[in-house]
C-alpha cells in the first residue's frame, strides 16, 4: 500500500486460537513419533530376517549333514542293510544314532533301511537272542539311559512311518493273518517286540510314544483302512495294530506300571474309542479293554473330564459319525462284557452311568422303525420345512440300541446299583444317594433318547428298580428331608428338589408295570407295592404336582408334550426334567385313580390338592391361566364337585354366546311313542351342530295316533331323551351288549343286524351329548372300557374282567404258568364268535404260524386284551365319539375319569336325596312349609321305595335322576302348587298333575296320608305320557 508516514510496523495478530509455532511443534512431535516407530519396525524386520536366515542356513546345513551321514551310512551298511549284524544294535555302535539322525519317513530309501533294520532285529530275536542283551550288552542298568533313548525313538519312527505311508498299505494294516514279509507287518511286529510288557524299558517306551500322540496316528491309520476292512476275520488271530494297542492300553500307571498319566486329549479313550465300530476291527482288544481294571481306569478318566466340562474329543469324521456317538457305542458294547464279570466295583458302575448319561444327552433322539415309518408318512403329506435334522448312521444307531439291551439293563441296574440301593437305611447314606442319582440320570436320559419298548419291560419285571426307588422316596418323605443328588451325576442343579429325578424314572416304569399287573396282584397280593405304600405314593405325587404346576410352574400345558419332543432337553435340561415329571406324575396319578375306582383303597380326597379354593376355581375357567392348565393336565387335583361346576359354567357360557343372536331355529318333531327310535333317527340324524345346540321341541303321538296333551317347555323333551336312550341302548335292539355286570358296550357284531349301524352309533353319540349339554341325566350304565373311548384312551388287561371274566382268568393262568407254554399249542390268533358265526383273526402278521412261548406270552396277553377291548369295537366307538364331540368338547371330558363321566351321564343314587329336595322346595297357591298337606306329602314321599321315588321325580321333572350337585341346582326349583281350590269330594278325587317344564307339582289338598299315597302312586305309575300334565 502507500506510505502513511509512520515508520513503525504494526504487529500481526493471528485469530485462529493457536500460534503457528504451536502447530509446527505438534506436527514435529508427530513426525518424530512416526520416525521412531518406523525405525523400530525396521529393526524388528532385520532381527526377524536374521532369525529366518539362521533357521534356513541351519536347516540347509542340517539337511546337507543328514545327506552326508546318509551317504556314509549307506556306503558302510548297504542300501538294504546287507552289511549289518547284531553288533549294530549294541550300545557302543553308532548304527542307530546315524539312522535316527538322517531318517525321513517320507524318503523311500530311509523307509527301506528302517524296514530292513527291524527285520534284522526280529530275525535275531527269533534266533533266541535276548533283546535286552541285543541293545544293552551284559549290563542294562549301566547303559539304560542310552538304551531307553534308542528303543523309544526306534518304536516311534516305526509308528510314524506307518502313519506317513498309510496310503501304500491298503488292506494290510488291519488284516490279522498278514504275511510277515510285508513291510508294514515287519514294522508292526518290531514295535510289538520293543514294547513287550516283560521288557525293562516297556513303561518308559509306551509313555514316550503316548506323549508323542501315537494314538492319534493309529486313529488315522484305522480310519484310512476301515472302508477296506469292514470287520475282523474270525480266525482268532490279531492284527499287528491290535497287538500293539493291546500292549499299550494296559499301561495305566497302576500296580507295577510306572507310566505317568497321559494327557486325556491324547489318550486311548479320546483318540481310539471315537473310531466307529472299533471292536469290529479289534475283537480281541475289546476283551482286553473290558477287564475290570482297564475299563474302570479309562471310564473313570472320562468321568473326571466330564466333571471338569472338558471337551477332549477329536473332530467328527462326518455328521453321521459324531465322535461322542461313536464313543458311546464303543463304551456300551464293551461295558456289556465288563458288567457280566463278578465283583464289578460300585465306583465303576457309577462312573459308567455318568459317562453314558453325558453322551446320551448329547445324542439326538433315536426313533424305532415304527416311529420312523409314521414320521415318513407325515413328511410326505407335509411341506418340507427349513429345519433339517442330521440323523446318525443307521448302523451306529443299531450299535447303541442293541448295546443297551435287556441284559445290559438287568446287570447295570440290578447287579451294580443294588448293593448301594439296598443300604437305604437312612436318608443320609451317601452311597445310596450317589447310586440313586446316577441310576436315575442314566435312565431318564435313556427314556428320552432311545426307543423304550423293550427297556421298560425289563426294568418293570426283571429288576427291583420300582421297589428300590420307592424305598428311597418313602424314607425321604417319612423323614421330611430329601437328599440332594450329586449335580455332576443328576442333570439338575444342587438346589433342585430331591424328589424330582427319582420321580422322572419311577413314574414311567411303575406306570408301565401297572398296565400288565392283574387285579389279584394289585389288590390281594399287593405287588409290587402295598396298598398302604400306594396311599403314601399318592400323597407324594399330589404334592409334587402341585409344587410343579401351581407353586413354581414351568407351563406344562398342552404344548409341553410337543416341547418334550424338541430340543428343550439340550437347551435347558432342568426345565425339561420338570416338564417331564409334571406329565409322567400326572399320568401315573390318573392311573392310580382308575385302580381306586375299580376297588377303593384310598378316599377320593387323597387325590385332591390342598390349595384349591374359590380363587382357583374362578381362574380355572379362563383360558391361559395356571389353573386352567392344571385342569387340562391334572384335573384330579380338583374336587369332583368343583370340576362339575366348571363344566356347567362352560356349558352356560356356550349357550349365552350363541343364544342371544337367535341363530338356533326351534326344531319341532312329531314322535310316535311306539316307534321312538326310528322316528327320531329319521328326523334328527341330519341335524347340524348348530341345530343340536339350539332348542328342540317334541310332540308325542300315542298308540292311537293322537297327539298327547301338553306343551313342550322342556319337560316333554326330557321325557323324550329318557325314552329314546332307553330304547336305543336296549340290548334287544342289537346295537349294544351287556357285560356280566349289566354294563353296556357296543356290540362288535352290530353290522350283522343293522346295515346302517355306524350311522346309528353316530346319532346315539350326538343324542348322549345333547342330554349332557342340556343337563339331562339318563339312566344308562356304560362299561368303563367303553367310556374310556370317549376320552380316546386305550384299555389294558386290568379292564378285561368286566367284559370277559373267563378269558381274563385264562390269560392270568398263562401269565403265571410255570411250565413250558409252547406245549399248550397256542398261536397268535383269536376266534370271534358273533351270532353263531366263527371267524379267526391273526393277532400279528403270520400269527397262525407263530407259537406262544414263555418269552412272548406277555406280548400275547397284551394283544388278546387289546383285540377284545379296543380293536373289536373300534369302528362303533369311533362313530359314537364323532357324534358325541359335535356338542361336547374333548377338553371338557378330559376333566373327568371314566367313573366320574358315568356320574355326569347318569348321576348317582345319592343324588336322589328327599331331604335335599325338601330343603330346596318352593310352595304356591296357599301352601307353605308348615302346611299340614305338605307335612303329609313329605311323609308319603319318604315312605316310597327307591323305585317309586325315581318315578315321582320323573313325573314332576321329566327325569328320574336329580341334579348331580343336588336339588339346589334344579332349574327352576321344585315347587308344589295347590290344585282344586275348594276341598269338595269331587275336587279331592282328582289325581295330582305336573308341569315338567316348570318342575311343578299340582297337588290337591287330600285329607289323609292313605288317600294322598294312593293318588300319587296311581299318577306316577299310570304311564299316561303327558295326558296328566
Amino acid at each position: 500500500m502507500f506510505f502513511s508516514g509512520d515508520p513503525t510496523s504494526r504487529k500481526r495478530v493471528a485469530l485462529g486460537g493457536r500460534s503457528s509455532k504451536e502447530r509446527d511443534t505438534q506436527k514435529l512431535m508427530e513426525q518424530t513419533r512416526m520416525e521412531r516407530d518406523r525405525r523400530l519396525w525396521q529393526r524388528k524386520q532385520n532381527a526377524a530376517a536374521i532369525i529366518i536366515q539362521k533357521c534356513f542356513r541351519g536347516r540347509k546345513a542340517a539337511k546337507a549333514e543328514r545327506a552326508k551321514v546318509r551317504e556314509q551310512f549307506l556306503s558302510r551298511y548297504g542300501s538294504y542293510c546287507q552289511n549289518t549284524d547284531r553288533r549294530c544294535f549294541c550300545e557302543d555302535s553308532d548304527y542307530l544314532r546315524q539312522l535316527f539322525f538322517f531318517f525321513n519317513a517320507r524318503n523311500a530309501g530311509d523307509y527301506t533301511v528302517l524296514v530292513e533294520t527291524c527285520r534284522g532285529m526280529l530275525n535275531l530275536v527269533q534266533d533266541n537272542v535276548n533283546i535286552v542283551s541285543l541293545f544293552a550288552g551284559v549290563d542294562y542298568l549301566a547303559v539304560h539311559a542310552l538304551v531307553d533313548h534308542r528303543v523309544k525313538n526306534l518304536a516311534y519312527i516305526c509308528i510314524l512311518s506307518l502313519y506317513q505311508n498309510r496310503s501304500r498299505f491298503r488292506q494290510q494294516l488291519l488284516v490279522p493273518d498278514a504275511e510277515s514279509v510285508m513291510q508294514s507287518t515287519v514294522l508292526l511286529e518290531a514295535v510289538a517286540a520293543l514294547i513287550d510288557p516283560k521288557l525293562p524299558w516297556a513303561c518308559k517306551t509306551v509313555s514316550y510314544i503316548c506323549h508323542r500322540n501315537v494314538f492319534a496316528l493309529f486313529r488315522e491309520i484305522v480310519l484310512a483302512e476301515r472302508e477296506n476292512v469292514k470287520t475282523s476275520s474270525s480266525t482268532g488271530k490279531q492284527s499287528g495294530v491290535e497287538h500293539i494297542l493291546g500292549f499299550m492300553i494296559s499301561h495305566t500307571g497302576q500296580n507295577s506300571c510306572t507310566c505317568p498319566n497321559v494327557d486325556p486329549q491324547f489318550s486311548f479313550s479320546s483318540q481310539m474309542l471315537t473310531v466307529p465300530f472299533l471292536w469290529k476291527f479289534f475283537p480281541s482288544l475289546k476283551g482286553v479293554f473290558s477287564t475290570l481294571g482297564l475299563s474302570q481306569h479309562y471310564i473313570h478318566q472320562m468321568s473326571l473330564c466330564l466333571q471338569n466340562h472338558a471337551n477332549l474329543l477329536p473332530g467328527d469324521i462326518s455328521a453321521e459319525y459324531p465322535g461322542y456317538a461313536c464313543l458311546l457305542g464303543n463304551i456300551l458294547e464293551a461295558a456289556g462284557v465288563t458288567l457280566s464279570q463278578p465283583a464289578c466295583p460300585f465306583e465303576m458302575a457309577i462312573d459308567l452311568a455318568a459317562v453314558t448319561t453325558f453322551l446320551l444327552e448329547a445324542l439326538p433322539p433315536i426313533k424305532s422303525s415304527t416311529q420312523k415309518a409314521k414320521e415318513a408318512m407325515i413328511e410326505e403329506d407335509a411341506d418340507s420345512g427349513d429345519d433339517i435334522q442330521i440323523a446318525l448312521d443307521e448302523d451306529l444307531e443299531r450299535q447303541i440300541i442293541s448295546s443297551i439291551d435287556s441284559r445290559f439293563m438287568l446287570q447295570l441296574v440290578s447287579c451294580q446299583y443294588a448293593l448301594a440301593m439296598f443300604r437305604i437305611s437312612s436318608v443320609g447314606d451317601d452311597r445310596s444317594v450317589v447310586a440313586i442319582g446316577a441310576a436315575c440320570a442314566f435312565l431318564h436320559v435313556t427314556f428320552n433318547t432311545l426307543p423304550i419298548e423293550r427297556i421298560m419291560t425289563v426294568l418293570a419285571y426283571r429288576t427291583e428298580l420300582v421297589r428300590v426307588l420307592w424305598e428311597f422316596m418313602k424314607n425321604c418323605h417319612d423323614n421330611k428331608r430329601w437328599s440332594s443328588l450329586p449335580e455332576h451325576l443328576s442333570l439338575v442343579p444342587g438346589d433342585a428338589p430331591g424328589w424330582l429325578l427319582p420321580l422322572a424314572v419311577f413314574c414311567p416304569v411303575y406306570k408301565h408295570m401297572l398296565m400288565i399287573v392283574d387285579n389279584e396282584e394289585f389288590y390281594e397280593q399287593e405287588r409290587p407295592l402295598s396298598l398302604r405304600d400306594i396311599r403314601s405314593l399318592i400323597v407324594i405325587l399330589r404334592q409334587a404336582l402341585w409344587q410343579l404346576l401351581w407353586v413354581s410352574p414351568t407351563h406344562p400345558n398342552a404344548s409341553a408334550k410337543t416341547a418334550l419332543r424338541g430340543n428343550t432337553s439340550k437347551q435347558n435340561p432342568y426345565e425339561f426334567v420338570k416338564n417331564k415329571v409334571s406329565i409322567v406324575a400326572s399320568e401315573l396319578l390318573s392311573q392310580l385313580q382308575d385302580w381306586n375306582n375299580r376297588r377303593e383303597f384310598a378316599p377320593p380326597s387323597d387325590f385332591h390338592a390342598d390349595g384349591v379354593d374359590d380363587f382357583f376355581i374362578s381362574q380355572a375357567v379362563i383360558d391361559g391361566t395356571k389353573a386352567n392348565e392344571i385342569m387340562k393336565l391334572a384335573p384330579f387335583l380338583i374336587p369332583f364337585t368343583s370340576r362339575v361346576k366348571i363344566f356347567n359354567s362352560q356349558l352356560v357360557a356356550i349357550k349365552q354366546r350363541h343364544g342371544p343372536h337367535g341363530v338356533f331355529a326351534r326344531n319341532r318333531f312329531r314322535i310316535r311313542r311306539d316307534h321312538i327310535l326310528e322316528d327320531a333317527y329319521n328326523q334328527m340324524s341330519a341335524l347340524s351342530e348348530e341345530d343340536l345346540r339350539g332348542l328342540i321341541r317334541v310332540t308325542f303321538v300315542n298308540e292311537l295316533g293322537v297327539e298327547e296333551a301338553g306343551i313342550d317347555g322342556g319337560g316333554i323333551f326330557k321325557d323324550f331323551m329318557e325314552n329314546i336312550t332307553r330304547a336305543a341302548f336296549d340290548v334287544q335292539y342289537g346295537l349294544f351288549k351287556e357285560t356280566v355286570d349289566h354294563l353296556l358296550y357296543p356290540n362288535p357284531g352290530s353290522g350283522l343286524i343293522h346295515e346302517q349301524h355306524l350311522q346309528f352309533f353316530h346319532f346315539l353319540g350326538s343324542l348322549l351329548a345333547k342330554a349332557m349339554f342340556e343337563g339331562i341325566l339318563v339312566d344308562i350304565p356304560f362299561a368303563t372300557f367303553f367310556l374310556s373311548k370317549l376320552k380316546q384312551k386305550f384299555n389294558y388287561l386290568n379292564d378285561l374282567p368286566s367284559l370277559d371274566p373267563e378269558l381274563y382268568r385264562h390269560l392270568i393262568f398263562l401269565k403265571h404258568y410255570q411250565g413250558d407254554i409252547a406245549g399248550l399249542e397256542l398261536y397268535f390268533v383269536i376266534v370271534n364268535n358273533e351270532y353263531g358265526e366263527q371267524t379267526e383273526e391273526e393277532l400279528l402278521p403270520g400269527g397262525r404260524n407263530l407259537r406262544v412261548t414263555n418269552e412272548n406270552v406277555i406280548t400275547f396277553i397284551h394283544l388278546v386284551s387289546n383285540h377284545r377291548l379296543n380293536f373289536q369295537i373300534r369302528q362303533q366307538s369311533s362313530h359314537f365319539l364323532r357324534g358325541f364331540q359335535q356338542l361336547i368338547q374333548k377338553d371338557w371330558i378330559d376333566m373327568f375319569n371314566e367313573h366320574e363321566l358315568q356320574l355326569l351321564i347318569s348321576g348317582s343314587l345319592e343324588s336322589l336325596d328327599v331331604d335335599d329336595l325338601l330343603t330346596h322346595a318352593n310352595y304356591a297357591g296357599g301352601y307353605h312349609k308348615e302346611h299340614y298337606v305338605i307335612d303329609m306329602f313329605w311323609d308319603v314321599i319318604k315312605g316310597f321305595s327307591l323305585e317309586n321315588q325315581k318315578k315321582f321325580l320323573k313325573f314332576v321333572t321329566g327325569c328320574s335322576r336329580g341334579p348331580l350337585l343336588g336339588f339346589k341346582y334344579l332349574e327352576p326349583l321344585f315347587c308344589i302348587q295347590r290344585a282344586a281350590g275348594n276341598a269338595s269330594d269331587e275336587a279331592l278325587d282328582r289325581l295330582p298333575t305336573s308341569a315338567t317344564c316348570m318342575n311343578l307339582l299340582k297337588l290337591p289338598p287330600y285329607r289323609s296320608k292313605e288317600q294322598m299315597k294312593a293318588k300319587l302312586l296311581y299318577a306316577i305309575n299310570a304311564e299316561a305320557g303327558f295326558d296328566l300334565s
